[in-house]
């Protein structure tokens, strides 16, 4: 199971951290929601007794109507006897459950599919498989995972007999697919044939084998493949081996992996840290592929590797090298379009649709929404992009269709895709639904070590957000505070940062630039009742004026703020000392909230009181910019006691006033109002008061009259959905500048570090 990847540093620290998460606020990662209301008798009586009978008929006449009728069609269950889970081997399947919550939360995540977890407590074939099949009428497809070898091949087999619905080994043929995704390219690349190259694998489990069976299935020739386990080479004759190793035992003299290396020209490496050895290397064909997916250290490291042989291209299981083989590449997508389309089974054909269209997104041009999810440098198809990264939103747009399309070609699909433009638009719906909306933007600002300073450096959010930061390489953080404070407090944190070697620290109260940043602040605002003597005092005592001065000194990339101290007395801090952008003549702040249902702009959540029409017009303008940024097209409402014009109130007409100042500076934008909040969610109900709205489907940003509706409107919201709440962002400042409030968490504080390091990213790219 390749998906989990190991390569962050791990500690007593991450332990702690990693034990807390998974019992706050409530135990778990899972919990079950209803999809239906249940508000009234009259909800109860259709869900269950009497209603529910007429469902229940329907099916007993026709089963393939429990597709129409239950969730059984976007269901899944992720089974394991917990007797090989991730390196920590035989655990029993209790303790496997936090593992499998974690495999179904990335299914919900990445292709809306519920989960249920099931362990089973079960080590016999046959009850294994008794146990499983007798799920099928609940299930739409079987996910197994974490089952040892040699008894998840017969496991596998067995069930896809038994079963009419997909049952798929993710920890074989996730990997198999991936890894034939970037041979193929990695081929290409090198001018060579698949059926003419010599394999060698390090490890003989059930992801090794998997992966050659699919490469033998893709043309690959079995007499070029040779195999090694911890015993040798896999020959003729050898004892205590089972029979899907037999398959590839070679006649040969060979017994060592470094006699198997020379000349190969690709080594398939699921097996133990460091056994490729550089001298083994040196032995391999020109332009070798290395697939060394051994977690968390590699059969050999990349940097040795490329030290060695130049030449080599290499994959691993680790996020921070290029060409990540991770399952979570695959295995959401190809369940997606299995149960879309009604399949019996995952065939072969429908496995190498998805190799080919893994291997085909590495090779496309990027996309501007994709490029997003990449961060500042566009990536190129070559040695070092050989596959996608697991959050590129194009991802299931590519792989389910391909699925389903193979699935009916074979004709295992029962519910065909019968319209491909409506699927993938409900796929692309779903893509910018999710809570997958921050990933592109940490994409864009790892790496890239933009200079973030936070003025309130003491305080326990910033530190924990410090430490993530640093070690997901999102941005190099300044933390304004005392040294020894900062100290003591990582230290009783529990956390392994260290001031000064980390990262920078600021001292208020004692810094060698202390001159420098009074003489920078007093220019900046002496002729705004500012004197000398209050210039010193404040750089001394106002940690937001620090940050302001650094960023404005190009000392820093960008800031945040907040945590301490009134929202309007931070914003005049930065709009005096940072600046408002070109062009622009107000900051406004815009809201995001992500929920379960969708994610949500709010407008003008906290700068401007009573914004006027051209003022609603500028911020609308500004915001509209930042949607685009999450690779999202802003769909906007101007939100309303007023529907269309029922009222003329100065709030309703300065809406309408705004809305023409909008139009005619970005006629492309689309955008309608005024209109009420559930017009503005519910295309059907607006249609019914203006049926020609030149806003399509559901807005995506709401703004609002005053400060006072949207701020309400958003901590209400916020509060009933549970919804995770991004920003506000503030919209205008010359640098990225953004006030935090109070509440936020180090979570939040993370969120939008990201954002400012990602702003200062694209902004440095277009200038």
């Amino acid at each position: 199971m390749m998906e989990g990847d190991n390569s962050r540093p791990t500690s007593g620290d991450l332990d702690e951290q990693a034990l807390f998460f998974h019992r706050h606020p409530k135990p778990g990662k899972l919990a079950i929601q209803a999809t239906k209301p249940l508000g009234n008798q009259r909800d109860l009586a259709l869900a269950y007794s009497p209603g529910v009978a007429a469902p229940c008929l329907a099916i007993a006449k026709d089963p393939h109507l429990a597709a129409d009728y239950t969730s059984r069609a976007n269901l899944v269950a992720v089974v394991s006897n917990g007797t090989a889970v991730l390196g920590l081997g035989n655990i029993g399947p209790l303790a496997s459950k936090p593992v499998m919550e974690g495999k179904a939360v990335l299914f919900k995540k990445f292709a809306d599919i519920d989960v249920f977890d099931i362990e089973i407590d079960a080590h016999e074939i046959d009850r294994i498989c008794d146990v499983v099949a007798a799920l099928e009428p609940t299930f739409g497809g079987i996910n197994l995972e974490d089952i040892k070898a040699p008894e998840c091949f017969e496991v596998e087999s067995r069930l896809r007999e038994r079963m009419a619905i997909p049952v798929f080994h993710d920890d074989q043929h996730g990997t198999a697919i991936i890894v034939a995704a970037a041979i193929r390219n990695g081929l290409m690349l090198a001018g060579k044939k698949l059926d003419e190259v010599k394999i060698v694998a390090s490890g003989a489990g059930a992801a090794a084998l998997a992966c050659l069976n699919l490469l033998v299935e893709l043309g690959a020739r079995r007499e070029n493949i040779i195999v090694t386990d911890i015993d040798g080479v896999v020959y003729e004759g050898r004892e205590a081996m089972d029979r899907w190793k037999a398959v590839y035992a070679k006649k040969t003299e060979m017994r060592t992996l470094e006699e198997a290396c020379e000349g190969a020209d690709i080594f398939l490496g699921l097996s133990a840290g460091g056994v490729l050895k550089p001298d083994y290397l040196k032995k391999m064909a020109d332009r070798p592929l290395i697939m060394a997916l051994a977690n968390p250290t590699p059969e050999i490291m990349p940097s040795l590797a490329k030290e060695v042989r130049p030449d080599a291209m290499i994959c691993t299981g680790r996020s921070d090298f290029p060409n990540q083989v991770n399952n979570v590449l695959c295995f959401p997508y190809i369940f997606r379009g299995a149960l879309d389309c009604g399949a019996t089974s995952i065939t072969e054909s429908m496995k190498q649709a998805a190799v080919d269209a893994i291997a085909a997104l590495a090779r496309e041009d990027v996309s501007e929404v994709a490029a997003k999810a990449y961060g500042s440098e566009t990536p190129i198809f070559g040695p070092d992009f050989l596959i996608p990264t697991p959050f590129d939103p194009r991802l299931i747009l590519k792989i389910a269709p391909a699925v389903a399309e193979a699935a009916e070609r074979d004709g295992v699909a029962t519910r065909p895709i019968t319209d491909r433009g409506a699927y993938l638009e409900k796929l692309n719906r779903f893509v910018f639904r999710s809570g997958l909306i921050m990933k592109p933007i940490f994409q864009i600002a790892t790496g890239c070590e933009k200079r973030i300073i936070f003025s309130d450096g003491e305080d326990e959010r910033v530190l924990r957000a410090a430490q993530v930061l640093l070690e997901d390489r999102v941005c190099q953080p300044i933390l304004i505070g005392r040294p020894s404070v900062i100290s003591s407090r990582l230290e009783r944190f529990g956390l392994r940062i260290r001031p000064g070697t980390d990262f920078e620290v600021i001292n208020p109260e004692d810094d060698p630039r202390y001159r420098d940043y009074v003489d920078h602040y007093f220019a900046k605002v002496g002729r705004k009742g500012v004197t000398p003597d209050t210039a010193r005092s404040v750089v001394r005592t106002n940690p937001t004026v620090i940050a302001a001065v650094a960023v404005s000194r190009g000392e820093a990339d960008a800031m945040i703020c907040g945590l301490e101290g009134r929202y309007p007395a931070h914003v005049t801090d930065i709009s005096q000392v940072v600046g408002v952008a070109e062009g622009v003549k107000k900051f406004a702040a815009l809201s995001m909230l992500i929920a379960q249902g969708g994610t949500k702009f709010f407008l003008d959540t906290y700068v401007q009181r009573n914004p006027n029409a051209a003022e609603l017009a500028e911020m609308t303008l500004l915001a509209a910019d930042e949607i685009n940024r999450f690779g999202i097209t802003p769909k906007i409402a101007l939100v309303s006691h007023s529907n269309f014009g029922s009222d003329d109130t100065p709030d309703a007409e300065k809406l309408r006033d705004a809305l023409a100042l909008i139009r005619e500076a970005a006629p492309d934008l689309e955008i309608d109002g005024e209109m009420h909040g559930d017009a503005a969610l519910n295309a059907t109900m607006r249609a019914r008061t203006m049926p020609n709205s030149t806003l399509d489907g559901e807005a995506n940003l709401l703004v609002f009259p005053t400060l006072d509706a949207a701020n309400i409107t958003l901590n209400v919201v916020k509060s009933m959905l549970e919804a995770l709440h991004v920003g506000p962002l503030l919209l205008g400042p010359a640098s990225p500048a953004h006030v935090l409030t109070p509440s936020v968490t180090s979570r939040g504080v993370v969120n939008m570090a990201a954002i400012a390091a990602a702003q200062v990213v694209q902004r440095t790219a277009k200038a």
